[in-house]
């Protein structure tokens, strides 16, 4: 059973709407939550968030989305709502991301891979709605063997919460008010938490993340006030947290989809450059002759 502790609250640094809005590629309409407002050192080891969708997409015999590409010292976390996604990568990896799945790829020294609208899912159309989260790694790891997480819907523990709602855990361990502990199926490199949070109107739900973690509640759609101060309403908006404090209560004014995130920061230098995240300059030009050299392989 679950007790309760006396726990401090988070302090909320600032809420945001979209910083940015684009396509990637041809099938992935996106508005961005970080980094285009500035959170860098807030959010570590997060170092983007783009939310595609929600949007309709007629059907087509083109399979649309975002053909081969490089990544080099990151993982790249996707999480499907609507609509499906299939990937293959140089790593010899493939999959269907399908509603309510998540995929967790790790790029670390170096894969290419492409990430299209799954063929059946081109045909009949429908409407497409999904997250990508980009992990940075440390710079141990940075070079390390690709890797990747196919993560089915079946495999994601659900936690009921008392007011009707429930969260998923996709990594970390969710603990909160009125549950007991629950851990999720992705391994990370370094500790992160990430859970899917469905709240009912009326709700409140008091949750509970390490102290020390940076942390963020991005709304995918809906009302909720965190921490009784910060109000988050309508789609696509976040709350950037402190790292001193345990606690955070979510209460919501309507039916409310949310993603709370919190990880261990990451206090290394970062060196970026488009699809590679490294800690040097000198890195960054050694990815980039590595992938024209063939270093990263073939799809």
């Amino acid at each position: 059973m679950s007790t309760k502790t006396t726990t401090t609250q988070k302090q909320v640094l600032g809420t945001y709407g979209a910083g940015s809005s684009h396509w990637v590629g041809d099938g992935f309409p996106v508005r961005n939550l970080f980094p285009s407002n500035g959170l860098q050192l807030e959010v570590s080891p997060f170092l983007m968030l783009d939310y595609a969708g929600p949007q309709y997409f007629a059907p087509s015999q083109h399979r649309r989305g975002v053909g081969e590409h490089p990544h080099r010292g990151f993982e790249t976390v996707t999480l499907a709502y609507q609509g499906s996604v299939g990937h293959r990568d140089s790593a010899g990896n493939s999959g269907v991301i399908a509603p309510g799945d998540v995929q967790w790829m790790t790029a670390a020294s170096g894969v290419l891979h492409e990430e299209l609208h799954e063929a059946e899912f081109s045909k009949t159309g429908g409407t497409f709605e999904m997250i990508q989260l980009w992990v940075n790694l440390p710079a141990k790891d940075k070079m390390s063997k690709p890797g990747y997480q196919g993560i089915t819907k079946e495999q994601i523990p659900v936690v009921q919460l008392a007011g009707g709602g429930h969260l998923r855990v996709i990594a970390g361990e969710a603990k909160g008010e009125g549950f007991v502990a629950t851990k999720g199926p992705a391994t990370t490199f370094t500790p992160i938490n990430l859970w899917d949070v469905v709240l009912k109107a009326g709700e409140t739900g008091e949750l509970t993340v390490p102290e020390g973690h940076n942390t963020a509640v991005v709304l995918r759609k809906g009302d909720v006030t965190v921490n009784g101060t910060a109000k988050l309403s309508g789609e696509a908006r976040i709350a950037a947290l402190s790292q001193q404090g345990e606690s955070i209560t979510l209460t919501a004014a309507a039916d409310s989809e949310l993603l709370l995130l919190s990880g261990e920061p990451i206090d290394e230098p970062v060196a970026s450059y488009g699809p590679f995240v490294m800690n040097t300059r000198e890195e960054i030009s050694q990815a980039v002759a590595d992938l024209k050299s063939g270093k990263f392989g073939k799809l």
